[in-house]
């Protein structure tokens, strides 16, 4: 782990000019702003100064009239050291995922990366710990202008099949080039392979402590989209970029782990596993206005699209919003697959209610249901839908008591004005507008 004296050194060493501090914001965009080499020391201790107002912008950068984020106000970019990493796609240059402070140091309220740490001190206060990992799909092609002057389109990179050799051979350089980016950076690849829409690609990374595996979704996003854009190519992590191809998911999974004796309670506790699934399955509706925070989300949440619909749990049920995963192999250990989870999400929002919401199923003894096993949407009427509409999602969550008190009001309130907003602009927009903005910013 790197301290900031070590961050130094390795910038002085590599020839480093900028460092990014990178956050999140309520629109699930990434942003941030960068130190020279010169500045370096003096930035890790202070941070880089910040309006408070960028917390409530919209991913339209329209920024929003919400009480305390207006034109008077202060916070720091702080980063953490320990996240530091070259960016080999952009030489000259390095990254650290970074906190919102107050100027004081302490923590802001608005902060999505405190919230996240919040929800895992929670966990850990009952014995418990998380390992997670994200697991995105991303569309590979070309951003084409449209005819007369129209908007952009992303024109895929080709049109394989599903897991098709064609269609390792046609992404080789590119995956090849990722991979190696990634692991330079610490993230370790799982596996990778060409996915079912026309240029879809799938590349997963090894689980984490919760709070490093949010930090590695933020610097899996900025690699695919970097690595892609020194290639003359442009990566799409969106929802639905391409309106009549499959969708990108970037699924959640999950398993609970014994503080003290290091072992996943979800396979030799089954009662434990049921009441976190009965949690998730109870405040799911709010969640997918965290985990799936985008318009362009709800193109992707529809039935029989492998991305889930209905709020059930099953054994290895791709059409369920909580899979329960098989373990691989003699020594693989069983984790919990949420379905209803993208890359326009701000990860630290989403995995931070995901802990809220799988506690307070432990706390109160959940029952999740009989486990689904069949598709759901074979059976109309049997099972509960899942919201179809940002809009739907943002009225549970607002009248979920529990992820609004975790949220709290300062926070709480920002991210339902900002993506309110965005529901509202695009409402006015064709489907066009939506595509164009959502492959251009995720």
């Amino acid at each position: 782990m790197r301290d900031r004296q070590s961050v130094i050194e390795r910038a002085e060493i590599e020839g480093v000019e900028l460092v990014r501090f990178l956050y999140a914001d309520h629109g699930g965009v990434i942003r941030g702003k960068a130190a020279s080499r010169t500045r370096l020391a003096e930035r890790l201790s202070s941070g880089i100064g910040h309006t408070v107002a960028m917390m409530a912008m919209n991913m339209l950068d329209q920024l929003q009239e919400v009480e305390h984020f207006g034109p008077v106000g202060e916070v720091r970019i702080m980063p953490d050291p320990s996240t530091f990493v070259l960016l080999p796609y952009s030489p000259g240059a390095a990254a650290m995922v970074s906190d919102l402070v107050q100027l004081d140091g302490s923590a802001w309220d608005a902060c999505p990366r405190t919230f996240l740490k919040e929800a895992v001190a929670a966990l850990e206060a009952e014995g418990y710990a998380l390992e997670a990992a994200f697991e995105p799909e991303f569309t590979l092609g070309h951003r084409v202008a449209g005819p007369e002057g129209g908007l952009d389109t992303l024109v895929p990179l080709d049109d394989s099949l599903c897991y098709s050799t064609i269609g390792f051979d046609l992404a080789h350089d590119y995956a090849i080039k990722l991979v190696r980016t990634l692991e330079a950076q610490g993230l370790r690849v799982e596996h990778y392979h060409p996915e079912l829409g026309h240029g879809q690609q799938e590349l997963s990374i090894r689980h984490a402590p919760a709070l490093r595996a949010a930090d590695n979704q933020i610097l899996y996003r900025e690699t695919v989209r970097g690595v892609a854009l020194r290639m003359s190519m442009w990566a799409s992590l969106a929802p639905k970029p391409i309106a009549d191809q499959a969708g990108n998911g970037a699924h959640l999974h999950l398993s609970l782990w014994d503080r003290e004796r290091h072992a996943n309670l979800f396979d030799g506790d089954p009662g434990l596993m049921n009441a976190f699934v009965g949690g998730l399955l109870a405040h799911l509706p709010a969640l997918t206005a965290l985990t799936c925070g985008t318009v362009n989300s709800f193109r992707r949440l529809a039935p029989r699209m492998w991305s889930s619909a209905y709020a059930v749990h099953g054994p290895d049920n791709r059409e369920a919003a909580v899979r329960v995963c098989s373990p691989l192999g003699q020594t693989g250990s069983v984790n919990l697959e949420l379905k209803p989870s993208d890359s326009s999400a701000n990860p630290y929002l989403s995995l931070g209610a995901v802990i809220h919401a799988g506690l307070d199923g432990i706390r109160r003894g959940l029952d999740p249901g009989e486990p689904v096993l069949v598709d759901p949407d074979t059976r109309p009427g049997a099972y509960p839908r899942l919201p179809s509409s940002l809009d739907e999602a943002l009225d549970a969550l607002e009248s979920d008591s529990l992820l609004m008190t975790a949220l709290g009001p300062l926070r709480g309130g920002a991210y339902l004005a900002v993506k309110r907003s965005e529901a509202a602009a695009f409402k006015e927009r064709d489907a066009a507008f939506e595509l164009f903005h959502h492959l251009r910013v995720f």
